[in-house]
């Protein structure tokens, strides 16, 4: 696990306010050096603990899913190729640009119709019906590259088996893989809100502020974790700071290169949390903005790799902790869900697995020796954990 970041000034620009042509230089660097990790972003390929909820499931809407993805990539990427064909060979820029618009219109509508077709908020068809218990809470999902309707459906039905809530998605419509990938560079260097980061700010904005909620719950996954930064920053900004309270935010694979979460005022003592113990560390994340936020991570996967494995080894870059598993894999129900909130024949969460598991290491103060004896595991400080199967954390 890696601690929530401290919030000490850093000697170079935060990375979301740099140079959006310098960020994006940069990315394409970080990208190069983190090709070695792209292979991983679908393996494994199996087992299915979902069962059909699983997108690499062999079922024939899935299978066709990929098969209309990989076909879309390919031709994408000859697309890409092809423009500079069009610069070397004079071809008059009007024409090219009429080519890339062309281009441009039919890929946005054959998505559109074979993907991203139907309202853009989906709900969870499970649980039927919400506890009461459960009414003061408001959940949303942002999704990542590549889903569409029907995966996001099945994110949000997996989210909904896992927790017990009925929980909301705001589908971040696909373009294609490749095309989706390009979005995700404009998006977080250029700080670029497309139309659903518009709409999910709008959702979970009327969320804090309807006095019947008491928990707004903010789950995202992928460039999901891209527009869910956004969507904070703008939170931060508009949003009376005793209102944020309500709000939690759990992210996977987060493709961010940025998550706030200042102090509400100035510390009264230098806490360092590099050297905090773990009572400490909770001292301090409570007096953040905003109370809850957790980010989990597949340490061989490509997006976490690029993302928020690569930032929070900069000061005051991702607040929150973050829970690293050891393994690879970015698909959201197969590679995440399943793995970290694995289920049972009955689809309840099961009590045990080898991520909530594993030990690990919490910072002890300077001067001050460690328990040999004191074995620390996820489950102990992951709150998400607590909410499985309709639970809920003591405070």
């Amino acid at each position: 696990m890696l601690p929530s970041q401290s919030a000490k000034t850093p000697s170079t620009p935060l990375p979301y306010t740099a140079s959006p042509w310098r960020l994006l230089w940069d990315d394409i660097l970080l990208c190069l050096r983190s090709l070695w990790s792209v292979p991983n972003v679908i393996w494994p390929l199996g087992p299915h603990n979902s069962g059909d909820l699983d997108e690499l499931y062999p079922s024939l809407g899935n299978i066709g899913n990929l098969g209309f993805q990989v076909l879309l990539s390919l031709l994408q990427i000859a697309f890409l190729f092809s423009i500079p064909v069009f610069v070397v060979c004079m071809v008059p820029a009007l024409w090219t640009c009429i080519y890339i618009g062309s281009v441009l219109c039919a890929n946005k509508a054959l998505c559109d119709l074979l993907l991203n077709q139907g309202p853009a908020v989906l709900v969870s068809r499970v649980p039927e019906n919400q506890l009461p218990e459960h009414e003061h809470e408001h959940w949303v999902f942002i999704n990542g590259v590549a889903c569409g309707q029907r995966w996001l459906q099945k994110n949000l039905d997996r989210l909904g088996y896992t927790f017990g809530r009925k929980v909301y998605g705001v589908l971040n419509p696909t373009t294609g893989l490749v095309f989706d990938l390009l979005q995700c560079l404009v998006q977080r260097d250029f700080s670029y809100a497309t139309h659903d980061v518009r709409d999910a700010y709008a959702l979970i904005r009327a969320a804090l502020l309807n006095p019947d909620y008491t928990k707004v719950v903010l789950i995202l996954h992928s460039q999901g974790g891209i527009e869910g930064g956004l969507i904070t920053d703008w939170l931060l900004d508009e949003i009376p700071q005793g209102l944020l309270r309500k709000l939690e935010i759990f992210t996977f694979g987060n493709a961010a290169n940025h998550f706030n979460n200042p102090y509400r005022a100035l510390p009264s003592r230098k806490v360092d949390c590099e050297h905090s113990d773990l009572q400490d560390t909770r001292k301090k994340e409570n007096d953040n903005t905003i109370l809850h936020i957790e980010h989990y991570a597949n340490s061989k996967e490509f997006v976490s790799v690029w993302g928020v494995l690569n930032f929070t080894s900069m000061p005051n870059r991702y607040m929150g902790r973050v829970f690293v598993r050891p393994g690879t894999g970015h698909i959201f129900n197969q590679h995440y869900m399943d793995t970290m909130f694995t289920l049972g024949p009955d689809r309840r969460v099961l009590d045990y697995n080898a991520f909530m598991d594993m030990e690990i290491d919490v910072p002890v103060p300077n001067g001050a020796s460690s328990d040999p004896n004191r074995r620390v595991r996820v489950r102990d400080l992951s709150r998400l954990w607590l909410y499985r199967n309709g639970g809920s954390p003591d405070h």
